[in-house]
C-alpha cells in the first residue's frame, strides 16, 4: 500500500487486530518503514506537531483599541482643537501666557493611555496551545529499515514502529503490537487518576470510550512501568491531543457582559453627544443669523464632546477589577483574565466536578459489615481517629473482635503508607488503600507494627481481569501481650491452627465471596451457607446503592508459600472476613455553599466520571439534587442529539460516567438555553469546555497546565465553596461598577448641559475648557469613583437572583437616575452660572470678568464631592451609615477638594488651567450651590422611603 492510499484516520484502531492494523498502514513490526516510505509519508502527513492557527498580531490588537467609538471621538476633538490653536497661533490671537496645543496634547495623552490599558488587558496571548505542545516528547526510539534509531518526535509518521519504556512521554497515538506489564498514566487526557494496564492482544468494540481503549496509547500520556512496541497510527493534529488543540482553537472568545455594556455605553454617549452638539451649533447659527460666531460654537462643541466621554472610566474599571482579583486571591481564587471578576457576578449555573471539588478527594470508610453485623464508622479524612457504631451506639473493640480481624486484613493487604506531615495526615499511594489504613488505625491496628508481625513474603498483584489482590505473609510470634500458645497476636489467633503463613485477599465482593467456602465469626470459623451468601450480597448491594465503593476481604492459612502465577488455584477455599464500604466524603463546607447558591438563584450541577449511584448519593447529600432526580450518563448523552440535550439540560443536575469531551456539549447546550455557565475542569480534555464556558475554572492542585491556561480562574484549593465566594465578590464588583458609573455619568450629563446652556442663554464664551473638563473627568470624578469601587457589599447580595448578563448598562433605573441627576446638576450649575456672570459683569466689580467661569468650574467639582458621599447607599441616608466603613471615600473627597482649590489659589496651576482667583464670598457661593446636590439626593431617598419604593 502506498502512502497516498493510507487510511485518512478513519480506521478505529482499537477495534482492529494487530496484523490488520499493520496491513492497513503497510508496515512491518520487525523492520518498520523504509526511508522512501518515511519521506513519502512526511510529505503527505507533515511533521508530528500541533499546528497553531494564526491569531491577531500585537499591532492588530493595539490598533483595535483605537476603534473604540469614544476614543475615536476624542481623537477627532483633539485634531479640531489643535487646528483651532494653530489658526490662533498664526493669527496672533492667543491670550498672553496661553500655552498652545495643551488641550490637544492632554486629550491625545488620555487616548494613548486608554489604548495602552486596553492593549495590556487583551494582549495576554492564549498559552493553552503552548502548554499542549509541552506534552509532546522531544525524542523517540523507533525501528526503521530494520534498525533501532532515535529520532526527533516531529519526524514520526503513521506506520512507524515506536518503542516505549517506563518514564517516557508518548509522542504519537498508536496501536500496541506487543507489551510487557505496560501501565500508562492517562489522567491528563481522560481525567482518570489511576494508571491504565494496557494489553496488546485485545480487540475492542468501536464505541469503546477513550479511557477504556486498553490496546492503544495516546500522545502526551506517560509510561509508568513496563515496555511496549507500538505501531504509530496518528500524528500531529489527527492525534487525540491534536483534536483537543483544534477544538481549543475553534472556540471563539465572546465579549464579557462588562465589555458588551461598555460598548453600548460608548455608543449611547457618543450618539447623544453628537445630537446635542448639532442642536447647539444649529441653535447658535439661527440665533446669530449666520456663522459669524462659528469658532465660539466649535469651542462649545469641543468642550461638550470632551465632557460627555468619561475619560477616567476605563482606568477606574481596571483598578476596580484588579482590586477584586486581590480580594479573590485571599479567598483562594486566582483570576487569570481581569474581566472575569465582574463576569462571575452574572453566573446562573455552576457545573462542578465531583472529586476533589465537591468532595475531599480522600476516600473515607463509612461502614463495615462483618459477622452478620453492619457498623458505621465515624471520622473525617485520613486521620486515624473515629468510633465504630452499631445501631447508633458506640461499641468497644472487645465486644466485636471481628472488627480487629478485618482491620488487620486492611493493613496487611495494602501497598500504601499513612503518615503525618506538618500536622496533617496524608497518604502515599492509592486513596482507596489509604482509607483502609485509616480504618485499621481507628481499630488500633498500625501497619508498621504489623509489618513485623506479618512480614510480606509474596503477593498476587491486582489486575483488572481478576479484580482482586492477595498478599502472603509469614506469621511471626510476639514477645508481649496476651497471646496464644504460639505467641501470636490475639487479633489473628483465630485465623490459624499451626500454619506458618497467612494469605489476605481483597477485591470485588462478588468475586471474592465466590472463592470463599468458610466465614469468620467472632474468633471462630464456620462453613458459609447459601443464606449467608445472599445476605452478604444484599448488604453489598445496599452499600453500593448509597454510592459507596465496596471491597470484600478474606483470608486463608497456608502451609507453604504458593508458587508465582498460581493465583487461580491458591485463591480458592478462602475464609470470608467482611465488607468495607468507603466514599470520597463531601467537603464539610460545600453543603452551606450549595445552599447559598440556591438562595442566590444559582443552579449547581455535578459532572463526574464516577458511577451514577455514587454521584447521586453525593449530590443528594449536598443538596445539589433531590431524591428521584434524573441522572444522565455519558452513554445516554452520547446518543442524544444537540437538540435533545438542550431540551434536557435544565432538568438534569447530575451527569455521571461523563468523559471530559462531553462537557463541551453540556456547556454549549446550557448557553443555547440562555444560561451563564461556570465550568470546572482539570484535565487536558477539559480545556475546550473551559474556554467555551462563560467562566472556565481550573483546579490549582490537580489541574494540568493546559486546563489552567484555558481557564479564566484557578481554584488554589480546588474547593467548590471558593467558587461561591468568588461569585459573591463578582456581584459586589458589578454593583460597585454600576455605582460609580451612576456617579461619573450623572456629573458628565450635568457638565454637557451646563456647557450647552452657556451660548443659548446669551453668556459669552465657553464656561469650561477641554483641559478643565479633563481635570474633572480624571481627578474630581476619578478619585471618588475609585473610592466607591471598594464599597463593602450590601447585606442581601447573595439573597437575590443573578442579574441578567444581557441586561443593559442602563437597566433597573440606572439610566433614568443618570438623566435625572444630570438635569438637577445642570439646573444648579446653570443657576450659579447665571448669578456668577451677572456678578462678575456688574459695574464696579474689581476682579477679572472671566471669573464666572472659574466659579462654574469650582461648583461642578465640589458638587461632585457631595454626590460621592450621598451615593454610597441607594436607600440609607448618609447619617445612618458609618462614615468609616469606607474611609477611602472620605479621603478622596478631602484630597480632591484640596486639589481643586489649588487650581484656584496656586498661581502656576492657575495660569496653566486658565482659572481666576476667587474671593471668600465667591468661594462661599460656590460651596453653597454645590451643597444643594447632596441635599437633593438625600431628599430623594427620604421621598422614596415614604413612597415605599426601593432606589436603584
Amino acid at each position: 500500500m502506498s502512502a497516498n492510499s493510507l487510511p485518512e484516520g478513519a480506521a478505529v484502531w482499537h477495534s482492529l487486530e494487530v496484523d490488520k492494523a499493520l496491513d492497513l498502514l503497510d508496515s512491518n513490526a520487525d523492520s518498520g518503514l523504509t526511508p522512501q516510505e518515511i519521506q513519502q509519508r512526511l510529505q503527505k502527513y507533515g511533521p508530528n506537531e500541533l499546528e497553531e492557527i494564526a491569531g491577531r498580531s500585537a499591532w492588530e490588537i493595539l490598533l483595535d483599541q483605537f476603534k473604540n467609538i469614544m476614543l475615536l471621538m476624542l481623537i477627532g476633538v483633539a485634531l479640531i482643537s489643535g487646528f483651532l490653536d494653530l489658526m490662533a497661533l498664526r493669527s496672533g490671537s492667543l491670550k498672553p501666557g496661553e500655552v498652545p496645543f495643551k488641550d490637544t496634547i492632554a486629550i491625545l495623552a488620555i487616548v494613548i493611555l486608554n489604548g495602552i490599558l486596553g492593549y495590556v488587558q487583551e494582549s495576554r496571548a492564549e498559552k493553552a496551545l503552548a502548554a499542549l505542545k509541552k506534552m509532546t516528547s522531544p525524542l523517540v526510539r523507533v525501528i526503521r529499515d530494520a534498525r533501532l534509531v532515535e529520532i526527533a518526535a516531529k519526524e514520526l509518521v503513521p506506520g512507524d514502529v515506536m518503542l516505549l519504556e517506563a518514564g517516557m512521554q508518548i509522542a504519537a497515538d498508536g496501536r500496541l503490537i506487543e507489551q510487557s506489564n505496560l501501565q500508562v498514566r492517562e489522567s491528563a487526557l481522560t481525567g482518570e487518576a489511576e494508571a491504565v494496564n494496557k494489553q496488546a492482544s485485545l480487540k475492542l468494540p468501536e464505541e469503546t470510550s477513550l479511557g477504556d481503549r486498553l490496546n492503544v496509547v495516546f500522545q502526551g500520556t506517560e509510561v509508568v512501568q513496563g515496555r511496549a512496541k507500538v505501531l504509530v497510527t496518528n500524528t500531529g493534529m489527527t492525534t487525540e491531543l491534536g483534536k483537543i488543540a483544534a477544538m481549543l482553537q475553534a472556540v471563539e472568545s465572546e465579549p464579557t457582559p462588562l465589555q458588551q455594556r461598555m460598548t453600548q455605553l460608548g455608543n449611547v454617549l457618543v450618539t447623544g453627544s453628537l445630537i446635542l452638539v448639532a442642536i447647539v451649533v444649529a441653535g447658535g447659527v439661527i440665533k446669530d443669523g449666520g456663522f459669524k460666531n462659528i469658532q465660539e460654537l466649535l469651542e462649545v462643541s469641543l468642550s461638550m464632546a470632551v465632557a460627555v466621554v468619561p475619560e477616567g472610566l476605563p482606568a477606574v474599571i481596571t483598578v476596580t477589577l484588579a482590586l477584586g482579583t486581590q480580594r479573590m486571591v485571599r479567598q483562594n481564587a486566582l483570576i487569570r483574565k481581569l474581566p472575569a471578576v465582574e463576569t462571575l457576578g452574572s453566573v446562573t449555573t455552576i457545573c462542578s466536578d465531583k472529586t476533589g471539588t465537591l468532595t475531599q478527594n480522600k476516600m473515607v470508610v463509612q461502614s463495615i459489615s462483618t459477622n452478620n453485623k453492619t457498623f458505621r464508622v465515624s471520622g473525617e479524612g485520613y486521620a486515624p481517629t473515629g468510633d465504630f457504631q452499631l445501631n447508633g451506639q458506640k461499641i468497644s473493640l472487645e465486644e466485636s473482635p471481628e472488627i480487629s480481624a478485618l482491620s488487620v486484613a486492611c493493613a496487611v493487604c495494602n501497598d500504601s503508607v499513612l503518615q503525618k506531615e506538618q500536622g496533617e495526615w496524608a497518604i502515599l499511594g492509592d486513596p482507596t488503600e489509604g482509607a483502609l489504613l485509616t480504618l485499621a488505625g481507628k481499630a488500633g491496628i498500625e501497619k508498621d507494627q504489623w509489618n513485623s508481625k506479618l512480614p510480606r513474603v509474596a503477593e498476587f498483584p491486582f489486575s483488572s481481569e481478576r479484580k482482586r489482590m492477595s498478599v502472603i505473609a509469614k506469621v511471626e510470634g510476639i514477645a508481649t501481650g496476651e497471646a496464644s500458645s504460639r505467641g501470636i497476636d490475639p487479633a489473628i489467633a483465630g485465623f490459624l491452627q499451626s500454619e506458618p503463613y497467612l494469605m489476605f485477599t481483597k477485591g470485588s465482593p462478588e468475586l471474592t465471596l465466590a472463592r470463599c467456602t468458610q466465614i469468620h465469626l467472632g474468633n471462630d470459623t464456620g462453613t458459609v451457607t447459601e443464606a449467608q451468601r445472599q445476605k452478604i450480597l444484599a448488604e453489598n448491594d445496599l452499600m453500593a446503592s448509597k454510592g459507596l465503593r465496596v471491597l470484600g476481604f478474606a483470608y486463608k492459612p497456608l502451609l507453604e508459600i504458593p508458587p508465582e502465577g498460581s493465583d487461580e488455584t491458591s485463591e480458592q477455599g478462602l475464609v470470608w472476613l467482611g465488607l468495607v464500604g468507603m466514599l470520597d466524603a463531601p467537603r464539610p463546607e460545600v453543603r452551606a455553599a450549595v445552599q447559598e447558591c440556591r438562595e442566590a438563584g444559582i443552579r449547581p450541577v455535578m459532572i463526574t466520571g464516577d458511577h451514577q449511584l455514587t454521584a447521586r448519593a453525593i449530590a443528594t447529600d449536598l443538596g445539589i439534587a433531590q431524591e428521584g432526580d434524573r441522572v444522565l450518563t455519558g452513554q445516554e448523552l452520547q446518543r442524544m442529539t444537540d437538540q435533545e440535550l438542550e431540551q434536557n439540560v435544565d432538568l438534569v443536575s447530575i451527569y455521571a460516567r461523563v468523559s471530559p469531551e462531553h462537557k463541551l456539549r453540556i456547556v454549549q447546550a446550557l448557553q443555547r438555553r440562555g444560561r451563564f455557565v461556570a465550568m470546572t475542569g482539570d484535565g487536558v480534555n477539559d480545556a475546550p469546555a473551559l474556554k467555551q464556558a462563560d467562566i472556565g475554572i481550573a483546579m490549582g492542585i490537580t489541574g494540568t497546565d493546559v486546563s489552567k491556561e484555558a481557564s479564566d480562574m484557578v481554584l488554589l484549593d480546588d474547593n467548590f465553596a471558593t467558587i461561591v465566594s468568588a461569585t459573591k465578590e463578582g456581584r459586589v464588583v458589578y454593583t460597585n461598577i454600576r455605582r460609580f458609573i451612576k456617579y461619573i455619568l450623572g456629573s458628565n450629563i450635568g457638565e454637557v448641559l451646563t456647557i450647552a446652556a452657556a451660548p443659548l442663554i446669551g453668556l459669552g464664551g465657553v464656561p469650561l475648557t477641554p483641559l478643565q473638563i479633563l481635570w474633572m473627568n480624571l481627578v474630581t470624578d476619578g478619585l471618588p469613583a475609585l473610592a466607591l469601587a471598594v464599597e463593602p457589599p450590601e447585606p442581601d447580595v447573595m439573597q437575590r437572583p443573578p442579574f441578567s448578563p444581557r441586561e443593559s448598562i442602563f437597566a433597573r433605573g440606572l439610566g433614568s437616575y443618570m438623566i435625572r441627576i444630570g438635569i438637577i446638576f445642570a439646573i444648579i450649575s446653570i443657576a450659579l452660572m447665571w448669578w456668577a456672570y451677572q456678578h462678575t459683569h456688574a459695574a464696579g466689580y474689581q476682579g477679572n470678568p472671566e471669573t464666572w467661569k472659574t466659579m462654574v468650574f469650582t461648583t461642578l467639582c465640589i458638587a461632585q464631592m457631595g454626590h460621592a458621599i450621598a451615593i454610597r447607599s441607594n436607600n440609607r441616608l448618609t447619617i445612618e451609615m458609618n462614615p468609616f466603613s469606607n474611609i477611602f471615600v472620605l479621603a478622596a473627597v478631602v484630597v480632591t477638594t484640596i486639589l481643586q482649590l489649588m487650581l484656584v489659589y496656586v498661581p502656576p496651576l492657575r495660569d496653566f488651567f486658565g482659572t481666576h482667583y476667587l474671593n471668600m464670598q465667591e468661594l462661599g457661593v460656590c460651596i453653597g450651590f454645590s451643597a444643594l446636590m447632596f441635599v437633593w439626593i438625600e431628599a430623594e431617598k427620604i421621598f422614596l422611603r415614604i413612597m415605599g419604593k426601593k432606589a436603584v
